[in-house]
């Protein structure tokens, strides 16, 4: 695969993932509105901070893998595009959340605290492992570029850190937030649909 090709499809399938709502999404939501909007960006950076840590020990161990094991390597890819599919499964079959948060009492806190719930939530989420070591058998096979990896797990980084900026910006306001709530269903199963696609060329290719 061509590595802009493969860059592409580790930051398309990582949008997708950050986008569908779970326990950053909820953090990110819970201080923007329940602290201020700046909190909530300061948790949006410590998101991106945990997903360097993912980036760097997918990267060193699944390299490590290859160089070793091209058989286990197969065989984790073959995981990797079955968690997809597992992702967009459970996106698709998602119930729509009420996200009550007491919107009147706010006390804001220190950057540093943001920034803290942020990355501790990120990088002690087990599910967000499973998904990078998914991501990156996508991204790394025999023979692919250090600047392939290092370009993809930047954007990834980068498009954390956007996503979660927005949403501190947007669900700050109230018509934003009550559209998304109405049409979280329909964004539930597109992005079910787009994952569980992605799932199957991972595995298509891991067979190839």
């Amino acid at each position: 695969m061509h590595p802009t090709s493969l860059i592409l499809s580790a930051v398309i399938a990582h949008l997708l993932a950050v986008i569908s709502p779970g326990p950053d999404f909820v953090v990110a939501l819970r201080n923007s509105l329940q602290y201020s909007r700046k909190t909530g960006v300061w948790t949006a950076l410590g998101f991106a901070l945990g997903i360097v840590v993912h980036v760097s020990y997918c990267v060193g161990g699944i390299a490590l893998i290859i160089a070793h094991s091209p058989v286990i390597f197969r065989l984790i890819k073959m995981g990797g595009g079955l968690y997809l599919i597992y992702l967009g499964i459970q996106s698709f079959r998602a119930k729509n959340q009420h996200y009550r948060f007491d919107e009147k009492a706010k006390q804001d806190v220190a950057w540093y605290v943001g920034l803290k719930m942020g990355f501790m939530t990120n990088v002690l989420n087990p599910k967000a492992t499973l998904f990078f070591l998914s991501i990156f058998t996508v991204l790394l096979e025999p023979g692919t570029p250090l600047w392939v990896m290092l370009v993809a797990g930047i954007l990834m980084v980068v498009n954390t850190f956007l996503w979660f900026t927005l949403v501190a910006y947007l669900f700050t306001q109230k018509r934003i937030r009550k559209v998304y709530v109405q049409q979280q269903g329909v964004i539930h199963h597109v992005l079910g649909v787009l994952l569980v696609a992605l799932g199957l060329v991972v595995l298509w290719n891991a067979w190839n």
